[in-house]
């Protein structure tokens, strides 16, 4: 039986205010096609459908558009939420669309996460599993788990998954399975787009909690990963920070044999503009031909002058028209060894303060006359505040 597993579509998102909904559109379509091409039996979609728990009207239609699609080549879709979609707006409807061959997990209790979609091919069945971000605050009591922290819930929810195999193969029948999870696995590496969820403790579980099944189709982290043979993220179809310039986008192309034997290929997503950082000095960014790859791309730029040079963003776009963020980092900048700003003012009065903000920002110190202003403009604020600012 063959698989598509995919992740983190993030229908919605944009990169730094470049709209990215017809780069979606097309990774969409060219899902539709590989399913075609290659013909799967299912597409396994491991959550992060939309960027925001309200998506916009722009990503619910391609949403809408892809599952049509999916239906008119008869390909089932299994799907669950993850931490950026609302679990019940995404639900909803899951037993009319079931219809048509699109199946929801959505519902965080044990009921749901081992109710599977049985699929069959001429070497039997196979289950699929699907489990939904589970939040541990929020789901522990519902599963039955120990304690609120990730690895509790997701073990209590694959312990009913591994309870309900176990009753499906208790007359000897060969039952191949599947399980589809959004979690930070250890061994995942991961990268600035993805959402913090720390919040329910530590966010990573061990890749142990899925033993037991034939495959853990895995989303959350962006970059596609193999933690173990058994045990994959398909990462994000896009590039969704320049964290993930270097990211090779792509799928999973699964094949699962009758014994439960597994293959697994990456099949490339299309790429709408490849991401690139680039730094050094204005002048040299502009003219030096090392950089000539870059014109064409999204930049992410670094300038290091010693000053901060003028209307830098608007000279950089003359030669670099997709440049989406630019930061500062001047060569010959003291280093305090200071981590944080409180220690850095600790001890300095507001004229010292006022002044060493000029030369952070600047790059530079200010010259005598400049300094003077500012010095007698923050006495002159302090008497006006009685003394205090």
């Amino acid at each position: 039986m063959r698989f598509l597993h995919t992740s983190d579509w993030h229908l919605g998102r944009s990169l730094h205010r470049e709209n990215l909904l017809p780069a979606q559109r097309a990774f969409l379509r060219h899902l539709v096609q590989t399913a075609a091409d290659e013909r799967v039996d299912a597409v396994l979609v491991a959550g992060d459908v939309y960027d925001r728990a309200v998506p916009s009207l722009g990503a619910v239609e391609l949403f809408d558009e892809a599952l049509h699609a999916l239906a008119e080549l008869a390909v089932p879709v299994v799907l669950i939420s993850g931490n950026h979609d609302s679990a019940q707006r995404l639900g909803v409807g899951a037993g009319l669309v079931a219809r048509a061959g699109v199946h929801l997990r959505t519902a965080p209790d044990p009921a749901a996460v081992a109710e599977p979609v049985v699929l069959a091919d001429a070497d039997g069945p196979v289950a699929v599993y699907g489990l939904p971000y589970l939040e541990p605050a929020l789901v522990r009591q519902r599963l039955g788990a120990p304690e609120a922290s990730h690895t509790a819930v997701l073990t209590a929810a694959m312990d009913a998954v591994r309870a309900d195999l176990a009753e499906r193969r208790a007359d000897g029948a060969s039952v191949r399975s599947i399980v589809l999870a959004h979690a930070f696995v250890i061994g995942g590496e991961a990268c600035d787009s993805e959402r913090d969820i720390a919040v329910g403790g530590v966010p990573s579980v061990p890749a142990s909690v899925f033993e037991g099944v034939d495959y853990a189709a895995l989303g959350h982290l962006h970059g596609c990963q193999t933690i173990n043979e058994r045990v994959r993220y398909s990462g994000s179809p896009l590039a969704y920070s320049f964290s993930e310039a270097d990211h090779r986008k792509s799928m999973w192309l699964v094949e699962l044999g009758p014994q439960g034997e597994l293959s697994a290929e990456r099949v490339d997503c299309p790429v709408p503009r490849r991401l690139t950082r680039i730094r050094g000095e204005l002048e040299r960014l502009l003219t030096a031909d090392e950089f000539d790859a870059a014109e064409e791309c999204w930049v992410q730029v670094t300038l290091t002058d010693a000053a901060r040079p003028p209307q830098a963003m608007e000279r950089l776009r003359v030669r670099f028209p997709h440049t989406l963020q630019l930061a500062f980092e001047p060569q010959g900048r003291e280093d305090d060894g200071l981590s944080s700003y409180g220690e850095r003012v600790r001890g300095r009065d507001d004229g010292a303060v006022a002044l060493g903000f000029v030369r952070h920002v600047r790059g530079a110190a200010a010259t005598q006359a400049e300094s003077t202003l500012l010095v007698a403009a923050v006495e002159a604020a302090a008497r006006a505040a009685g003394g205090e600012i």
